[in-house]
């Protein structure tokens, strides 16, 4: 009766999150990008608009302009609106003392809205060239003070700019070009015991973060989990970059942890033009930044856009938010499950709870366009020889050859693919190398054999077989001379109808069987494979591995998913 009791209780979870969902309430949610959205004439001009920061209360907008109305080069100016449901408003140029002849840009602002940090270039009482000073104010109606600046233990006579302050006031990150770095722009960060402290002599972030490359205009997260940060125009351009200035993010467990390795922030949000100043809104749902990317007004940086960052909620892959994800939530309640810690911040807070809860239930019944979904082939044709990819475009369609039949009313969604386990199979382009980060591939089967493959990668490693006891494994090739093959003890061959997932999370590689996991084990890594793909024969298309029986619905993910 365990059992039927731990249901019970999934269910009153799942009532509980119902009612959160239907009595309202906002939550915070991630983690990919929607389509940015261009702030339009009213912020943007033609002269060049570049990202700075928002107001903790979401009613300030701050960024750096050369329109006319300033006084000399770039000045930092103010877009406000009353409710954060509004549009922004006309921008104010900040005026003197902030602004002066020379350039002042890259302003960021303290939680309580009354200290301004910001760069400017060759101002009197500076060190020379980029200097990071502070101006405050003593209510958010009053105007700002003469600027102070912070003094040569954190300024030199080299270039100091793009300032980040901490929500607790602590720790100041920005970027410099001088002794101890790694080559171009890095990433340095300055820290105070309490906030009527000096601050203390700048630490770079080390060669885990910054490179020979650029990186700049930092920007930490509201929690200090999260460092976003953007190359430089002109200047040299990480190795990943999509184009000419890409946006990149950074984590840390705890702000005690150093950063981990950079990710870039996708082709979502960056393109192949300057993409650039990467700010989180305060309550975690967009993300503000720069783009020279067509469409816009024009100008230096371009213009300022918004993207909305929407929860990945799906946790088992099947498009839809339901009971079913949920009880995955529910399975792993108070622990550190990095695929369903999605609150309260974008990224979550390393715990499964009531914050994660919420986000879910915000979400619940409602069906999934997933970004993260790379690959999707549901096998639903009727008739012809290629097997659509539902979300490449037409890029990927598999190529369907030899003994396969199209059965429209057999499939477990829809209808399925048979192959006759001599000749049929169908041929895809690459999708992924498995080298490169976490991924998800997911399917349904009915029927094979022992030593047949449903899905593996030409000339490189037989991702989903069946083993010579009928049971699931996989061989995908792991790093390390003492990886090989993953084995569990859970029979696919017997008739049924079975949904197989294999699982790379970055360092666990995981084999699940109708959503339970059946073996794992944490390889060194995995090996490098740009190729193609096979759905129903092995990497060599042996004799032997052609399946014999139904497929349906494979998936492949970028992911983490819970199949």
């Amino acid at each position: 009766m365990q059992w039927l009791n731990g249901y019970k209780m999934r269910l009153v979870l799942v009532g509980i999150a119902a009612g959160i969902f239907f009595g309202g309430g906002r939550a915070k949610a991630d983690f990919t990008f929607g389509e940015p959205v261009n702030l339009g004439p009213t912020v943007n001009s033609s002269s060049g608009d570049a990202m700075d920061c928002v107001s903790y209360d979401g009613l300030e907008l701050y960024f750096d302009s050369m329109r006319s109305g300033g006084y000399g080069g770039w000045d930092i100016w103010v877009s406000t609106r009353e409710t954060i449901e509004d549009n922004w408003g006309s921008p104010v140029n900040l005026g003197p003392p902030v602004n002066t002849g020379h350039n002042d840009t890259c302003a960021c602002i303290l939680t309580d809205g009354l200290e301004l940090y910001f760069a400017s270039y060759n101002r009197s009482g500076g060190n020379g060239g980029w200097d990071i000073w502070v101006t405050r104010r003593p209510t958010k109606d009053e105007i700002w003070e003469a600027p102070a600046n912070l003094g040569s233990t954190l300024n030199t006579s080299g270039d100091e700019w793009g300032p980040s302050i901490s929500a607790n006031g602590l720790e100041l990150h920005f970027s410099s070009i001088r002794s101890g770095g790694y080559g171009s722009d890095d990433i340095w960060v300055s820290r105070r015991a309490t906030i009527n402290d000096p601050w203390g002599p700048p630490e770079n972030l080390g060669s885990v973060v910054n490179s020979s490359s650029s990186e700049s205009f930092p920007f930490v997260s509201p929690d200090g989990l999260c460092l976003f940060f953007s190359e430089e125009k002109n200047h040299p351009i990480r190795p990943d970059s999509l184009g000419n200035v890409d946006m990149w993010m950074t984590r840390r467990a705890s702000v005690s942890d150093r950063w981990g390795t950079p990710v870039n922030l996708g082709p979502i949000v960056n393109t192949s033009s300057l993409d650039n100043g990467p700010r989180i809104s305060p309550d975690g749902s967009k993300l503000y930044f720069c783009s020279e990317r067509p469409g816009g007004l024009g100008g230096p940086y371009g213009d300022l856009y918004q993207a909305p960052i929407i929860p990945i909620v799906d946790f088992n892959g099947d498009r839809i938010v339901d009971a079913e994800d949920m009880c995955i939530m529910v399975d792993h309640w108070g622990e550190d499950y990095s695929l369903c810690d999605i609150g309260p911040m974008p990224w979550g807070d390393g715990v499964i709870d009531v914050e994660d809860l919420k986000v879910l239930a915000e979400h619940l019944f409602e069906e999934v366009e997933d970004p993260t979904l790379v690959a999707h082939w549901p096998l639903d044709e009727t008739e012809g020889m290629f097997a659509a990819d539902s979300v490449g475009n037409g890029i990927n369609d598999a190529f369907v050859v030899g003994g396969a039949t199209w059965q429209p009313d057999s499939g477990q969604i829809d209808g399925a693919l048979e192959l006759n386990g001599v000749d049929g199979c169908a041929m895809a382009g690459e999708v992924l190398n498995p080298a490169d980060g976490n991924f998800s591939v997911v399917a349904w089967i009915k029927g094979g054999a022992p030593g047949q493959v449903v899905l593996s990668q030409t000339g490189a490693s037989n991702w989903l077989k069946v083993d010579a006891e009928g049971n699931l494994m996989t061989e995908l090739k792991c790093t390390g001379r003492s990886s090989g093959p993953l084995y569990c003890e859970t029979i696919v061959t017997d008739g049924q109808w079975h949904r197989i997932g294999l699982v790379w999370d970055g360092s666990t590689r995981t084999l699940y069987v109708d959503g339970i996991i059946v073996a794992e084990d944490t390889p060194n890594g995995l090996c490098e494979s740009n190729s193609g793909l096979y759905i129903g024969c092995g990497k060599n298309m042996e004799p032997g591995t052609y399946f014999s029986g139904l497929i349906d619905d494979v998936r492949i993910y970028n992911r983490v998913v819970s199949p």
